[in-house]
């Protein structure tokens, strides 16, 4: 087998440089995590379990069968925003009852489960990815609904939610509700338009206006049983299908439901006797990106670290070179891998992206995008060569390819660069991001600089003198902003990305958004490119 060699050196300086910048950066991912994981704080958490209730993870995990994954997806939704971190919901891949499923869970000890506008955009982004996948789609509910203060940002928008429920049964793609607490007004959908809905004696209250809104609206009395108790609802309005004496016995119910889907996987697995692991230690892939994104780096090491034996076949390795491309396999997945080695696309490797996305659509190939790329070149030599034209064939190629693609940002990924490698704008099926990456329309020092050459030109062409002193502030002043702002952190707080990664469980996590992928079926365009200009 083609095994990639290794130049990588642990013992050297540099990768020790390296290394411990990766690491201080998790750190700080790590705290940022925590923030997602404490909810509402120490006195709501107090108070949920008071009264003899699980967590949001709580309730995911006796969910899940036992000792399987959950690839949780968003947790830092709203990060850098003036809502809590993770938008008091918790998003997820995991297996139930031997079916991958797309979960959702409110956490009621944030404002109650309500939803703002970042819960929303999750939410959204979770059926999205159980609509391309084909994935089982179970919701646990307990919201109050939408966020009042920010209602003017949820209403209208936020209609998207319950079609899209709607357009998932339609798929054939089953939907499952399992309410713990009140789930009201707008939350009331969530099991109103699920396939099978599961409630809790004395705890589930399912409502379109509790008690005090009907009576402002009807002058009704009314109490929370009678208006939309579980025991209500299984016995007259027929809203609950399923009838649990508490929250473990729902867990449990929602499991029955899911092992009697009769649910397939359009493809099987891989079979794991057959699956290698890479020849080299993936706890080094900690030190391969570079604190400073301006030194290079080879994909190659990253490469041979997540796929199979470390198993690579490069397509064109003699043409294009700074962008690798190759055929692998991951956990048994076939793949196809582009990945940026010097930073700058030119004319070349545009044209072999292109080719090689259009092959692995011959082939019904997965593509993996490894992101490390300054954007497309410029200058005279090239504008004259055809960058644009080319650029626009590894665009076209990519956006019109219906292959499942995945994406990870593993250092820079800015400018048209980013959206040739397949950025969100794009609509990878998964895009995760390291702590080392940066994605912006260009570098933070270009940016700055290119701002002040037109300042300074603006200045001359009037006859004007030129504040050096206030050039030189406002050059600091933009390189923070956009430096702060290109960060993945920032960037997955308003859900740019479906979550920033430790490097070393990226095999994991890719195996993870494979085996997810392909419950649906996996096929090319043949032909449909459009126009490519030659």
């Amino acid at each position: 087998m083609p095994t990639l060699p290794t130049a990588l050196d642990p013992t050297a300086p540099a990768y020790a440089s390296h290394r411990a910048a990766t690491l201080a950066k998790l750190a700080a991912l790590q705290e940022a995590h925590a923030g997602a994981l404490a909810g509402g704080g120490d006195k709501y958490l107090a108070r949920h379990r008071a009264r003899g209730k699980l967590l949001a993870r709580e309730r995911v995990e006796l969910l899940l069968d036992p000792d399987t994954p959950f690839l949780e997806l968003s947790p830092l939704a709203a990060w850098g925003s003036d809502y809590p971190v993770g938008a008091s919901m918790v998003t997820g891949i995991g297996v139930v009852e031997g079916v991958e499923c797309l979960i959702t869970a409110n956490d009621p000890t944030v404002r109650g489960g309500a939803s703002n506008p970042w819960t929303l955009k999750k939410a959204l982004r979770a059926n999205q990815i159980a609509y391309e996948n084909r994935l089982p789609c179970i919701s646990l509910v307990e919201s109050g609904g939408a966020d009042l203060p920010s209602q003017k940002e949820i209403f209208i928008p936020g209609g998207a939610l319950f079609r899209e429920i709607t357009r998932l049964s339609a798929a054939g793609i089953p939907t499952v509700a399992v309410v713990f607490g009140n789930s009201t007004a707008g939350g009331a959908y969530v099991p109103g338009m699920s396939d099978h809905t599961v409630m809790i004696k004395d705890r589930s209250k399912v409502f379109l206006g509790g008690p005090p809104l009907v009576k402002m609206a009807t002058g009704e009395e009314s109490d929370d049983e009678s208006l939309g108790g579980a025991d209500m609802h299984a016995r007259t309005s027929g809203l609950a299908d399923h009838y649990a004496v508490d929250e473990h016995d729902a867990l449990h119910q929602a499991r029955r439901v899911v092992a009697r889907l009769n649910w397939r996987k359009a493809h099987p697995d891989p079979d794991p006797e057959t699956v290698q692991e890479p020849r080299y230690d993936q706890e080094e892939l900690a030190g391969i990106v570079p604190g400073d994104l301006k030194t290079p780096f080879d994909p190659r090491e990253v490469v041979a670290r997540i796929v199979d034996a470390s198993d690579f076949d490069e397509f064109k390795p003699l043409y294009g070179t700074s962008l690798v491309t190759g055929w692998a396999r991951l956990h048994g997945y076939p793949v196809g891998i582009l990945a940026n080695a010097q930073g700058v696309l030119f004319s070349a490797e545009s044209q072999k992206a292109a080719q090689f996305v259009q092959l692995a659509n011959q082939r019904d190939i997965p593509l993996l995008f490894l992101h490390n790329t300054t954007g497309y070149m410029v200058g005279k030599e090239y504008e004259q060569g055809g960058i644009i034209k080319h650029g626009a064939m590894m665009i076209n190629a990519v956006a019109n390819s219906r292959v499942p693609h995945l994406s990870v940002l593993m250092g820079a990924s800015y400018g048209a660069g980013h959206y040739g490698m397949c950025g969100r704008a794009y609509d990878p099926r998964f895009l995760f991001a390291w702590p080392t990456a940066k994605s912006a329309v260009m570098g933070p020092q270009q940016l700055a600089g290119v701002l002040s050459i037109v300042a300074r030109a603006s200045a001359a062409a009037k006859g004007q003198p030129y504040d050096e002193e206030g050039d030189a502030a406002l050059r600091a002043v933009v390189e923070q902003q956009i430096e702060s702002e290109s960060l993945p952190m920032f960037l997955s707080g308003r859900l740019y990305d479906d979550g920033v990664i430790d490097p070393r469980d990226t095999r994991t996590v890719l195996g993870l958004c494979l085996s997810a992928i392909h419950t649906a079926p996996v096929e090319g365009v043949r032909g449909g490119f459009g126009v490519f200009r030659m």
